[in-house]
């Protein structure tokens, strides 16, 4: 193949392509992206603000979220055995202290009262009768006085009679005979005698009246007795109307028509209005937590809402001392766990009405509190 000596001037004249420059730029350090500086510059920033928010919370503040809203739960049983016939409430009613809640079947309590009233009206019968039987006997010892003075005066005269036939009747003389002398002498025997026998029976009059006012005094008793009795069936039978001991709302709610209910047996609840928080906080959070100080209560069924309220009281022990099976550290399989206290939290009471009774007890809550409060004293005070 023949070649055109011109057209090999021309490529012989073409200078070759640079590579020198290319391999520099290949060897030089490629630059930092500008907005990856931005990215580890804000996330440090974020972390540095993180880790100074945990240090600070960690040296002023306390939290815990062991905390519970807790309130008087108050139980309502019944306090006698019988059949429900009406229930007058319904679940999360509200009630007042008073209001009757259930009613029994009063036919048992209302006959046990009206015989105990038979054996009360029986009772004072038999008063009656003793006192007149009373009366009876202290007229037979009035009578049985009376023969006794009788018959004194009759044994006076009767010694007089044989003293003064016996004056008349002697060896040296005999006015009398001996027949008019032995009569003298026995009529005082038989006064003598008499006069005993009237004393004794004075004696048994009043031994009678004894007994009869003994008897009037044991049959008082008996009516005593009956009478409380008789109260104790009327209390009886007015507890046959369950009524609600305070004011709140009804919750458990179990009772129902034709139950039939024993004594202590539980039928309803009623929560009260008036509702605290009970914090369980560490050991070691305790030391610079003092009564007054503010607490900031959330509550996990209001988000985003905080409730203001202030440290009322500390428990006396752990919450592992008033457990069922507290732990026993003598045994020699020790742990050491750190404990928590209860701490009462009381909240203002505008805050909780104007809940409208949302916060009820059990819910759950984050109690947080600042340690350097200055004005916990006035707190405490207020």
């Amino acid at each position: 193949m023949s070649t055109n000596p011109a057209e090999q001037k021309v490529l012989s004249a073409v200078p070759p392509a640079p590579a020198a420059p290319a391999a520099a730029a290949a060897s030089e350090p490629t630059p930092p992206n500008r907005r990856v500086i931005i990215v580890a510059g804000l996330i440090a920033l974020a972390a540095l603000g993180a880790g100074g928010r945990m240090w600070y919370r960690s040296h002023y503040y306390v939290e815990t979220e062991n905390a519970y809203v807790s309130g008087h739960v108050h139980p309502v049983s019944a306090r006698i055995a019988g059949v429900v016939t009406r229930v007058l409430v319904d679940d999360n009613q509200m009630v007042k202290a008073g209001d009757i809640i259930a009613e029994l079947d009063p036919f048992d309590q209302r006959v046990k009262a009206e015989q105990i009233q038979a054996q009360i009206d029986t009772a004072e019968q038999q008063v009656l009768q003793s006192e007149a039987q009373i009366a009876q006997v202290q007229a037979q010892a009035s009578g049985a006085a009376a023969q006794v003075a009788q018959s004194e005066a009759q044994l006076l005269r009767a010694k007089q009679d044989a003293d003064r036939y016996g004056q008349l009747y002697t060896s040296q003389m005999k006015a009398v005979s001996k027949a008019e002398v032995d009569a003298a002498n026995a009529s005082r025997s038989v006064a003598v005698a008499d006069l005993a026998a009237r004393r004794d029976s004075a004696v048994a009059a009043k031994a009678q009246i004894a007994s009869a006012s003994a008897a009037r005094e044991v049959l008082k008793a008996q009516a005593r007795v009956l009478r409380v009795q008789l109260k104790d069936a009327q209390q009886q039978l007015a507890y046959n109307r369950i009524l609600a001991p305070v004011a709140g709302r009804i919750g458990k709610r179990t009772i129902e028509t034709g139950m039939r209910v024993q004594p202590g047996q539980q039928l309803t609840a009623i929560v009260q209005d008036d509702v605290w928080v009970t914090a369980n906080f560490k050991e070691t959070q305790l030391a610079d937590l003092r009564a007054g100080q503010e607490v900031n209560v959330s509550i996990d069924a209001m988000p985003g809402k905080v409730l203001v309220g202030k440290v009322d009281s500390f428990s006396p022990a752990s919450g592992a001392q008033f457990a069922l099976l507290p732990a026993d550290n003598a045994t020699g399989n020790f742990t050491k766990i750190v404990q928590r206290v209860p701490v009462k939290i009381v909240l203002k009471a505008e805050d909780i009405k104007a809940l409208g009774g949302r916060l009820v007890p059990g819910m759950s809550a984050l109690a947080e509190v600042e340690i350097n409060q200055p004005d916990a004293a006035k707190n405490a005070a207020r």
